[in-house]
C-alpha cells in the first residue's frame, strides 16, 4: 500500500469509527537496520549525580560523568549512547547540552536518545501538571542535545487499570507532549514500564494519534507467560529498543534473555533504529563487553 493511500485510509477510519484504531504500525521501507547503543543506566552506580542530587559511587568504583560515558561507549565500540536524564548534573543548561552534543559528534558517536522517569497516572491536579511540564522541558533539552528520542513512561498498570479516568488522563498527557515534541522534531517512546501489558501498550498506541510517538520496547519488562509474543505484538510500533540480558517470570524469577530470538522478532517486524543495551545485572564493567558482542552477533 502506498504511504498516501495508507494515511488516507487512517483518516477515513478515524472519522467513521473514532473509538477504534487511530493509526497503524510504523510504515518503513527497505530491510531492517539495527544500530547498537549503550544506555547510561547501565553504569548508574558510577555517576556523580542521580536524579539531580550527588550520589556516592559504588565502593571501589571511579566516579564518571556523561563525557566519561561517551568515552566508554567509544572504547567499547558502540554505535551510539543513550544519555539517561537521571545522571545529568543539576546545572543542565543549553551550554552543557551543546558541549555533550559537540563531544559526541567529534567522537563519531550518535546520541540515540535520552530517558525520563515521568508518571502520568498520578491523577489530575498540580502534580500531573508538573509531570507534564518537566516532560516538555526534557523534550526541549533533547532537541538542543540532538537526541532524536525521549523515553517516556505512561504510568503504572495498577493505576491505569483502576478505571478509564486514569487511562484517559495518561492518554491526554501523552498527546499533549507528543504535540509539543512534533514542534521540536523529537520522537517519544512510551516504555512498557510499570507492569504494563502488551494490550496496555497497544491501547495507548491506538489512542495517541501522533506520528511522533511510538513504543520504547524494553525486552525485559514483559513479565508474562510469553514475553516473546508480547514483544512480537509491540515491535511494529517500536521507535526505540532497550535490550536487557535478563527477563522475569510473572513470579519474579530471573532467567537469561534469548538475544537471537529477540533479534529475529525485530528483524521480522522490519525495525529500523537503535537497540540500546541496558545492562541491569551485576558487575557492569566486567560483563557489558560480553553482552555487547552477544547482542551484536544476534542482530547481525
Amino acid at each position: 500500500m502506498q504511504r498516501r493511500d495508507f494515511l488516507t485510509g487512517l483518516v477515513a477510519a478515524s472519522i467513521a469509527t473514532p473509538t477504534v484504531l487511530a493509526r497503524g504500525p510504523i510504515q518503513r521501507s527497505g530491510p531492517p537496520r539495527l544500530s547498537i547503543a549503550l544506555a547510561a543506566y547501565s553504569l548508574r552506580s558510577y555517576f556523580g549525580y542521580s536524579r539531580g542530587k550527588p550520589q556516592r559511587v559504588v565502593e571501589g568504583g571511579t566516579e564518571i560523568d556523561m563525557f566519561d560515558f561517551l568515552d566508554y561507549c567509544v572504547a567499547e565500540g558502540f554505535d551510539g549512547a543513550e544519555l539517561t536524564s537521571y545522571f545529568f548534573p543539576p546545572q543542565c543548561d543549553d551550554a552543557y547540552l551543546l558541549s555533550l552534543r559537540h563531544a559526541a559528534f567529534t567522537k563519531g558517536l550518535a546520541i540515540s536518545g535520552t530517558a525520563i522517569g515521568n508518571n502520568f497516572t498520578v491523577g489530575k491536579g498540580p502534580r500531573l501538571d508538573d509531570e507534564i511540564a518537566q516532560a516538555k522541558q526534557w523534550i526541549d533539552r533533547a532537541a538542543v542535545l540532538g537526541a532524536p528520542h525521549v523515553r517516556f513512561f505512561a504510568g503504572t498498570a495498577r493505576d491505569l487499570n483502576q478505571g478509564t479516568s486514569r487511562l484517559d488522563e495518561a492518554i491526554a498527557a501523552l498527546s499533549e507532549c507528543a504535540a509539543h515534541a512534533a514542534t521540536k522534531g523529537v520522537f517519544l517512546g512510551v516504555e512498557n514500564h510499570g507492569n504494563l501489558t502488551a494490550a496496555n501498550m497497544l491501547e495507548i498506541m491506538r489512542r495517541v494519534d501522533s506520528p511522533w510517538i511510538g513504543i520504547n520496547l524494553d525486552t525485559g519488562n514483559f513479565h508474562s507467560d510469553d514475553p516473546y509474543a508480547d514483544l512480537t505484538a509491540c515491535a511494529p510500533y517500536a521507535v526505540n529498543v532497550q535490550a536487557k540480558v535478563s527477563m522475569k517470570t510473572p513470579a519474579g524469577k530471573t532467567y537469561p534473555a534469548d538475544f537471537t530470538r529477540i533479534g529475529k522478532i525485530l528483524k521480522d517486524s522490519g525495525y529500523q533504529g537503535f537497540v540500546n543495551l541496558e545492562y541491569e545485572d551485576a558487575a557492569p564493567y566486567e560483563n557489558i563487553p560480553k553482552a555487547h558482542q552477544e547482542l551484536r552477533s544476534a542482530l547481525a
